[in-house]
């Protein structure tokens, strides 16, 4: 289904512009807006077309197919010469355009839900679905948008990307209002944070879980990576909600990040730290999750949290700091956690009849990898193998990181093939072997299903399993190909 063909509304060109203070605007704006779209093949009659400058496309290249497509207004941020019928509105940042049109063309949806976005590298995913459900559980009917699914009152959605793009996240919120939703639960990436994807958006709260190096290809570096998460907090408490940001001071990043808001904004901290605000204490682990008491601003309440780890406790405790932000009785959210089912991919069991215990994890950078092996052999496992390739045309610096926290951690790794998109898998596999060392406890094997396989046949019961990287995905991605392949049906087919 393509959100952008289930817009309905209209609006004045003239209404739109006044939003966003054009440099120039040339035709009649008195068209009806049918339709935004950056994207030229969803134009339909009608639609307005705001070009982007992308890392590897320039929209400017596409503006004469969607005129031919029926485009009645074009937004650039350079001079244009366009046929007469169309009108062309030049703009000093076109991705700020969007998301304020997106915002305006929608009636800002944002503002009659509450909205809790989440941020940080690690726990997201798990953070988000630990909140929709507890706010679920009180009647508040939460929507999702992020990493594994988008989810608008009854329907799901699979998830091309964590945050889609402007129009694409406001009219999810649209419907998602229409559909009876009284919350809504984002994740929020770096990359729609720098793109500004969810500008306009007003969060009752923000969550920041952690910060460890990803997508440096992107971001440069850690201090850049920082900003750009920074922009959800320093965003909060600027339109019309009081705000609040609930932070990891476990965190080093967190702790730098605490501090930075609005002087309107309220800062709720969560972690081990004694410092914390919403803290964990006589925490006890074991194969069957983790015990614990959580003191917070609004009283003490005991988890029985059946995630495994140290970090699922962390996420657990960002998602009752939340709710407890929004309202909601610890003791409510220590009911609701309790009784949590599987989090697609993300640590996630795969019943065999081997006697070995086999997990499917997202863990895709070195820190997440570390996390979840360090979980594991918390557990005291006869052995741990892993098996876990790199993407292509993403920073290649963590291959090298991640093959050393397998050498560290895990007995025996199978390096294999993650989504090596344009680059060459044997390429990326050596880059991860580098890791090891002088360690020879792993062997390359490219094809997926039969490093899966490998793994599977080297096991023995009392083992733990690990194939990590993909979690939820249900594809692999290779230069101008995407085939299927989800990792937990190659387990359930080879491990029965």
């Amino acid at each position: 289904m393509i959100l952008n063909e289930l817009y309905i509304e209209t609006m004045k060109l003239e209404a739109l512009t006044k939003i966003i203070q054009p440099l120039t605007v040339k035709g009649s704006t008195f068209e009806e807006v049918q339709g935004i779209t950056y994207d030229s093949r969803k134009v339909r009659p009608g639609y307005l077309f705001v070009a982007l400058r992308g890392e590897h496309e320039n929209g400017l290249l596409y503006v004469s197919d969607a005129i031919a497509r029926g485009a009645v207004a074009v937004v650039t941020e350079s001079p244009q010469a366009l046929p007469i019928h169309v009108s062309h509105i030049q703009v000093a940042d076109a991705r700020s355009a969007l998301a304020e049109m997106s915002c305006a063309y929608f009636d800002s949806p944002s503002r009659s839900m509450q909205m809790i976005g989440v941020t940080g590298t690690n726990g997201k995913t798990t953070t988000s679905f630990l909140i929709k459900s507890i706010l679920e559980q009180d009647g508040r009917v939460p929507g999702l948008i992020g990493t594994v699914r988008h989810e608008i009152g009854q329907r799901c959605i699979p998830a091309v990307r964590t945050t889609p793009e402007a129009p694409e996240v406001q009219s999810m919120l649209d419907q998602m209002r229409k559909a009876g939703c009284r919350s809504a639960v984002m994740e929020v990436s770096s990359h729609a944070l720098a793109q500004k994807r969810v500008w306009g958006i007003d969060f009752d709260v923000a969550v920041f879980t952690n910060l460890t190096p990803e997508h440096l290809d992107y971001h440069q570096n850690m201090q850049q990576y920082f900003s750009a998460k920074a922009m959800l907090f320093s965003g909060l408490g600027l339109q019309e909600k009081r705000a609040v940001a609930v932070i990891n001071i476990d965190d080093a990043w967190g702790q730098q990040l605490a501090g930075i808001c609005d002087t309107r904004v309220q800062e709720i901290t969560f972690g081990f730290h004694p410092a914390a605000q919403v803290r964990a204490e006589h925490l006890e682990s074991d194969m069957h999750g983790s015990r614990f008491d959580v003191a917070t601003p609004w009283g003490a309440a005991h988890v029985d949290l059946p995630l495994l780890g140290r970090f699922n406790v962390s996420n657990a405790l960002a998602a009752i700091a939340a709710c407890g932000a929004l309202g909601i009785d610890p003791v409510k959210s220590a009911g609701v956690l309790a009784r949590i089912g599987v989090i697609p991919g993300r640590l996630e069991s795969i019943p065999n009849s081997r006697g070995i215990q086999i997990f499917v994890d997202y863990a895709h950078s070195s820190d997440a990898l570390d996390n979840v092996l360090r979980t594991l052999r918390e557990v005291a496992p006869k052995r741990i193998i892993t098996v876990f390739g790199c993407g292509g045309n993403r920073d290649k610096a963590k291959r090298f990181a991640m093959g050393a926290v397998a050498a560290e951690y895990a007995d025996y790794t199978v390096i294999t093939t993650d989504n090596p998109r344009d680059e060459d898998p044997s390429v990326i596999a050596r880059e991860i072997a580098r890791g090891f060392g002088t360690k020879k406890n792993f062997d390359i094997v490219l094809d997926r299903t039969d490093a899966i396989a490998r793994g599977i046949s080297c096991s023995e019961r009392g083992d733990f399993l690990l194939i990590a990287g993909k979690g939820h995905e249900s594809y692999q991605e290779f230069a101008h190909t995407v085939v299927p392949f989800d990792d937990r049906m190659v387990v359930r087919r080879l491990a029965e």
